[in-house]
């Protein structure tokens, strides 16, 4: 199958191991990938601020980029439910029928549902021995409804012990422009997600997301910590191994 790889923007500027690790992952079950250049920002940010039209002029951007009828895959949750869930009501609201024919023509798929649902596959030839947390981000959890696609895949990686997180499907405190205007929640909310997270005594912490992984990560460091974060496709990928 031919593969249109969507790196997301945060990934391509402060994780660009987590595309890598995709496209890795893909190749090696036998697909084609591509990175159609044009991508840019999906839009979330100005989306979920208030930013509408500008939201629209890269929804527009996205739908030429990523409009060749291939199979869309990115390893980023929030930015696969922005461009199937926010795209339409973009469309609407500008009134742009053009736009709205475009986005419906996309096939967008987070990693963990291409490969369960689209492939059909929990078992990626992965290795990772190491005893790991996984954490539901808000928009796999609520927006995707990925429910245990990634549990199902992380269950099948060689060495890898998956321990329960308590309190998992509590948000991180993030949230994008949230964790900016509203600093002092942001904080509470990470701190107790870190709690949970060292109560677990896992080597590493796992999600779909980069964004909340950064999050998590920033408030681990400050505690100097033994966890890691690590993007659920790095694992998959087999990007370590001892």
């Amino acid at each position: 199958m031919r593969v249109a790889l969507f790196v997301a923007c945060f990934n391509d500027a402060m994780f660009p191991g987590t595309g890598r690790a995709v496209a890795d992952l893909l190749e090696r079950l036998g697909h084609e990938v591509t990175f159609p250049s044009g991508q840019t920002c999906c839009g979330q940010a100005h989306w979920s601020t208030g930013y509408h039209r500008e939201a629209a002029g890269l929804a527009r951007g996205f739908a030429a980029a990523f409009g060749g009828g291939d199979v869309i895959v990115t390893p980023s949750a929030s930015c696969a439910a922005t461009v199937r869930h926010a795209y339409p009501r973009l469309a609407r609201d500008a009134g742009d029928a053009g736009l709205a024919r475009a986005v419906e023509d996309l096939a967008v798929y987070e990693l963990t549902e291409f490969l369960v649902d689209v492939l059909g596959v929990t078992e990626v030839g992965a290795s990772f021995p190491h005893r790991v947390a996984y954490h539901p981000t808000c928009h796999s959890l609520r927006a995707l409804g990925l429910d245990d696609r990634p549990l199902r895949l992380l269950r099948e990686v060689k060495g890898l012990e998956l321990v329960e997180l308590p309190a998992a499907e509590e948000c991180c405190g993030f949230g994008g422009a949230f964790a900016m205007k509203n600093a002092d929640v942001s904080v509470a909310m990470v701190a107790d997600k870190v709690r949970h997270i060292q109560d677990t005594f896992a080597d590493v912490v796992c999600a779909v997301d980069n964004s909340c992984l950064a999050h998590i990560g920033g408030a681990l460091s400050r505690l100097r910590g033994r966890v890691r974060v690590m993007h659920l496709a790095e694992i998959l990928a087999g990007a370590e191994d001892t």
